[in-house]
């Protein structure tokens, strides 16, 4: 397995949009819809290659942090991470934590020093077990809702 950041060529884009419309088919999460060029351009790129085929993927841009004084202090840059997709047959194999971990050893040599994300996965328990308790980030906010 190799994990490098990667520049958006014809033939990456190519490969995410294909992952992405295999996430979309998993309804896994709510509202979601394959990417398209527009919804990868302007992000960092992070990949995760098995025999030169993306079977994982990562990324999400650099931003400055406004109204988050809570856990932020205003103007620091942190990473949002836009979408982090693993294959489903390579689950649970430590390949979205070692993607994970070798975006935030990247980014933190750059002096960014948070990473943030949301989720609408429906299976929360497993994806807060994954990003809580394998790769150690903390709950800021949550948004819960019920259908009446």
């Amino acid at each position: 397995m190799i994990i490098k950041e990667v520049e958006l060529t014809d033939s990456v884009l190519k490969e995410l949009i294909s992952l992405s419309q295999m996430w979309e088919n998993e309804n896994s999460c709510y509202g979601y819809v394959a990417n398209d060029k527009s919804d990868i351009e302007g992000n960092r790129i992070f990949v995760a290659e098995d025999n030169a085929e993306i079977v994982a993927y990562l990324f999400g841009n650099k931003k400055r942090a406004e109204n988050m004084q809570s856990i932020i202090p205003n103007g620091t840059e942190y990473f949002e991470v836009e979408e982090l997709y693993v294959i489903p047959e390579l689950r649970s194999k430590g390949i979205g934590k070692d993607l994970f971990s070798f975006v935030e050893s990247t980014i933190k040599n750059e002096q960014i020093e948070y990473i943030m994300l949301n989720t609408a996965t429906k299976n929360h328990k497993a994806i807060l077990h994954f990003y809580i308790d394998i790769v150690g980030m903390d709950i800021w906010s949550s948004r819960l809702f019920k259908r009446i």
